[in-house]
């Protein structure tokens, strides 16, 4: 099979994720390209991949003037600088693997969407949940009827703690309008993972949640802007000094991202934390986006789903599925196993699923995952059941944007009506 040509446009952390894994698979994959405005993070992809230095950019704009120089256009920018390159990419005949969301809008989205089929352009969204070796498993469980016709499903993401405080409180996801609001950046893969598990579409979205407790309201009294300043409260939880100088192997992730260097120093991180947003009082940001939200939705055949994302937790993704001849417990926790309830036998059957860790190692496989399925789908070779077309992964999307107007104005929206709405606006 062809080998694949990548330019990747965007080297923060999931463009690193994504080309790590091709890396370790020189046969398939050849990034020839980068474009990242942050030196340290460019001239990584640049050494790493032996990019020449020449096809190496600060922007991606002079990168795609050199119009179609591979076969496929990684972009892993922030939410909000997806739509103009994916726009552009698409024009030169670009395929695309696109980091999640699609765009900030429906209507980015759709526009996306739209131009992919009307160049008849390969886009493969990296909602990476569909690719793990658990949900592919309990899909697997579900497709051959072992629990029925599927009644309804209990779905946690537990963002974390210290994940929320680190992006977005401190972050950049903190703020809507420099990202997108967090059910959309944080969740959109579990509401298409949902969707997929069901393959049903999702007809009615109710939805609760706001920002409670990381605001200036609830700051420790006497708590300076910058915890580097000398707070106070002793063992602060959330003690920026304490979470990011101490170089260790648990915290040099968040340092590369406190930074921006990809082998950051001591002293470098210290001076971020005097100057950047990652050192101030994690009750003293300019966060706006909610720390917990639940979302009810109403699929076809009358199939409930709630979905609950929360920050307060140690993190993790926890799903119960209920059918009419069974039911499936399952953690993304690397750990526990998948348990299968049978109603007629009265027994359970678990299936180990091990070496996953959903909260800091690539999305419990699904970033692996994702890379090898692209591969044979690239080389039309591909037989799983986890690539959407753009069409579907669009769909899935407009959950998202459907759930939050339901938030903001305390309604039931149907998603369907929701979709032809913004559309007609679009003629």
């Amino acid at each position: 099979m062809k080998k694949i040509s990548v330019v990747l446009i965007g080297a923060g952390v999931r463009g690193h994720n994504y080309t790590d894994v091709m890396l370790t698979l020189p046969e398939q994959y050849e990034v020839v390209a980068v474009a990242e405005p942050i030196e340290s993070r460019r001239n990584d992809i640049r050494d790493k991949h032996g990019i020449p230095q020449e096809n190496c950019f600060a922007d991606w704009r002079p990168l795609l003037a050199l119009g179609k120089i591979a076969d496929l256009a990684l972009i892993a920018t922030m939410d909000r600088d997806h739509f103009a390159p994916a726009m552009e990419a698409i024009s030169l005949g670009y395929d695309l693997l696109l980091e999640k969301p699609i765009g900030v809008s429906p209507e980015e989205c759709e526009m996306i969407t739209a131009h992919a089929e009307e160049m008849g352009t390969k886009v493969v969204i990296c909602t990476v949940l569909r690719y793990t070796p658990l949900f592919l498993k309990i899909k697997e469980i579900i497709d051959r009827g072992r629990i029925g016709r599927i009644m309804s499903i209990t779905h946690e993401e537990c963002v974390g703690n210290h994940h929320h405080s680190h992006s977005f409180a401190r972050g950049n996801w903190c703020n809507e309008g420099r990202s997108s609001f967090m059910l959309l950046q944080k969740s959109c893969h579990d509401l298409d993972l949902l969707q997929w598990l069901i393959g049903k579409k999702c007809k009615k979205v109710q939805s609760f949640g706001t920002l409670s407790y990381f605001k200036r309201e609830n700051a420790p009294e006497g708590a300076p802007d910058y915890c580097i300043e000398g707070c106070p409260v002793k063992n602060c939880r959330y003690n920026a000094v304490d979470r990011y100088l101490h170089l260790n192997h648990e915290v040099k992730w968040a340092q590369v991202v406190v930074t921006g260097n990809m082998n950051p120093s001591s002293e470098e991180v210290e001076k971020a934390l005097h100057t950047s947003q990652f050192g101030k009082c994690v009750y003293k940001c300019d966060n706006d986006v909610v720390d917990h939200q639940t979302v009810n939705m109403l699929f076809e055949d009358d199939i409930t789903v709630m979905f609950n994302m929360s920050s307060f937790n140690k993190g993790g993704r926890f799903i119960h599925i209920m059918g009419t001849d069974g039911e499936i417990r399952a953690a993304l926790d690397g750990k526990s196993p998948i348990t299968v309830y049978d109603f007629t036998s009265w027994e359970y059957t678990n299936y180990d699923i091990k070496g996953l860790d959903g909260v800091t190692h690539g999305h419990g496989g699904g970033d692996n995952g994702i890379v090898r399925a692209l591969y044979e789908y690239l080389n039309g070779t591909y037989t799983g059941c986890s690539i959407p077309g753009i069409r579907e992964s669009c769909d899935n999307h407009m959950i998202a944007f459907a759930a939050e107007e339901a938030r903001l104005t305390g309604t039931v929206v149907d998603v369907e009506e929701y979709i032809e709405a913004f559309r007609a606006k679009l003629k």
